[in-house]
């Protein structure tokens, strides 16, 4: 229901509670969604809590709220229901009056000024430089994109930033592997690398190496190959760059853009790595033990204390990240989102109470954190564990390319970030209702086709509508127009709720409650009639729907289509 009839109920109770008992708060009116039509469209449970405040009987309380309530044009009547709840029941021509404000806001329906402007970074994907982008590091970039886009439509100033782990172990690793690539030797060879990487990727790197080739340009700094196969740096700094060019390959083919890269190495070359454990040493926070430096985490909430600098010197990995979070708020971010795979869970404790160590004013709870469990891609009803490319894994460009852009982005989002997903490509692939985003691009594509057929019918009739705010809506009165009109309603609350929940996949299944309910619109009446009144009310009513349909998919990075 439209949170415009929802904030007019609230005041008409409002009102009804002042007369009644003016010594409460208007805030103990709440409105609840009743789970049976036949309840009415909202329920009041403000007469049972006055109940206990006032030792009265609720049902008494609640015949004299309704006795209280001012005239309304919208509110068709209130009931008293079971021990004294107050049932609410508006009338049509408060349903009807979301179409004319859906059809004024247009592209802007659903947002709210609720962010003010406040900066928000939402860190995503982070992926190493080490190899392709992954399904998993996809369903991060779809979520945290998703979730940047929800916070953007509720006024939150968003930057979105990928962390480029391009420092430690792994990178080394990289580089030698593409050293033993170039010195010919092959994977199952005795001299390969004990932690090397695998995937015909490292084999690519070292041939453009050793042709001297330049990688880079544009977001990545270009790196010319000495050509060298015994110059390690030369090949860790060509290697990097090589992968962090396909990566950014791979995400603007999933249409998600970066407005900042920032790389671990800098939190090293810039000293910030050592003037965060200074801050956490000179706090008293710090102790040695077993040649080794550690954390009281435990004084944050940990079982147990953390080591932070390890006996051969090197930092264990959730230091840089603790300096990385120090940045950002340094840069003015007093609220940060990381969206994770989900074996990140322990680093939260251990990064926040590094940044309470820190002392920085950094507020308890800061970051927030998604955390997204595993992807399990399934084709042909088997599952798919590797990639020619990258060996061991299914890469994201694989998905893009066997499944499409449209359905991997909506697919990724359309479950809970903490639940396991099954990604099926054939059903991803398929034009039916079982295929989620078809059947909302459909709807989309489905209302687009109508208005085309009217205008061939009626060229006239656009002229006469004029921009459709004026059009009679008083016949939009059916069982399946009025279900539709509740659904359109629901929208601005549908992205409130999930932008403070983090939640994208709400957005998603409400895109297909939305197209459920006009494709049964659709089925059950005939939108074209002769009666031209009927005929323009409904065509406003599925221009309407077409509008947040195309507002709900923009959110999730998915085109809607006027033809398929």
């Amino acid at each position: 229901m439209s949170t415009e009839i929802k904030s007019h109920l609230t005041e008409l109770l409002a009102h009804a509670l002042a007369k009644v008992s003016p010594q409460h708060p208007a805030s103990l009116v709440t409105l609840e969604r009743p789970k049976q039509a036949q309840h009415g469209d909202f329920s009041c449970p403000v007469a049972m809590q006055l109940g206990k405040l006032l030792k009265r009987n609720p049902r008494e309380i609640a015949t004299d709220l309704i006795a209280a309530l001012p005239t309304s044009d919208w509110l068709e009547r209130a009931e008293i229901a079971g021990a004294g709840f107050i049932n609410l029941r508006v009338k049509p021509m408060a349903k009807q009056h979301i179409v004319r404000t859906i059809l004024a806001a247009r592209e802007q329906f659903g947002q709210s000024v609720r962010g003010q402007d406040q900066s928000v970074v939402v860190e995503f994907v982070s992926a190493n430089p080490t190899g392709p982008l992954h399904v998993g590091h996809g369903r991060q970039a779809a979520l945290g994109d998703a979730i940047s886009a929800l916070l953007e439509s509720q006024s939150f100033r968003v930057t979105r930033e990928f962390y480029y782990n391009d420092a430690g172990a792994q990178i080394e690793n990289l580089a030698l592997s593409v050293q033993a690539r170039a010195k010919g030797l092959e994977p199952d060879s005795a001299q390969w690398p004990a932690n090397g990487y695998r995937g015909e990727y490292i084999r690519d790197i070292a041939t453009d190496y050793l042709a001297g080739k330049t990688v880079g340009g544009g977001l990545v700094v270009a790196v010319t190959a000495s050509g060298n196969p015994e110059d390690i740096d030369s090949i860790r700094r060509f290697a990097v760059a090589y992968l962090r060019r396909e990566q950014d390959a791979d995400l603007q083919a999933f249409s998600v853009k970066f407005d900042n890269y920032y790389l671990e190495s800098s939190l090293y070359s810039e000293g910030r790595v050592e003037q965060a454990v200074g801050a956490m040493v000179n706090a008293g926070k710090t102790y040695e033990k077993d040649g080794a430096l550690w954390l009281k985490t435990t004084d944050y909430g940990d079982d147990k204390d953390r080591v932070m600098r390890k006996s051969d010197g090197s930092y264990t990995y959730f230091v840089p990240d603790v300096a990385y979070h120090v940045t950002k708020w340094e840069r003015g971010f007093r609220r940060a989102v990381n969206v994770q795979g989900s074996d990140h869970h322990s680093t939260i404790t251990r990064v926040r109470a590094g940044l309470q160590a820190v002392g920085r004013n950094v507020p308890v709870g800061y970051p927030d954190y998604v955390l997204h469990k595993m992807v399990t891609v399934m084709k042909g009803g088997e599952e798919v564990r590797i990639s020619k490319r990258a060996g061991s894994y299914v890469t994201l460009r694989d998905l893009i390319e066997d499944a499409g852009r449209d359905a991997t982005r909506f697919f990724l989002v359309s479950r809970k970030a903490d639940s396991e997903f099954t990604f099926d490509v054939d059903l991803a692939k398929s034009q039916s209702e079982d295929n989620p985003v078809y059947y909302v691009q459909y709807a989309h594509a489905r209302i687009c086709s109508v208005l085309e057929q009217w205008r061939a019918q009626s060229p006239g009739e656009e002229q006469l509508a004029g921009d459709f705010s004026q059009i009679d809506l008083s016949s939009l009165l059916s069982a399946r127009e009025l279900l539709l009109l509740q659904k359109l309603g629901e929208f601005p609350e549908i992205l409130d709720v999930a932008s403070r929940e983090l939640a994208p996949h709400q957005v998603a299944f409400y895109l297909r409650e939305l197209a459920g309910e006009f494709h049964s619109y659709y089925n059950a009446e005939r939108v074209l009639v002769a009666e031209t009144p009927v005929k323009l009310a409904r065509l406003v009513l599925i221009i309407a729907t077409r509008q947040v349909l195309a507002n709900g998919l923009r959110l999730m990075g998915v085109s809607a289509p006027e033809k398929m």
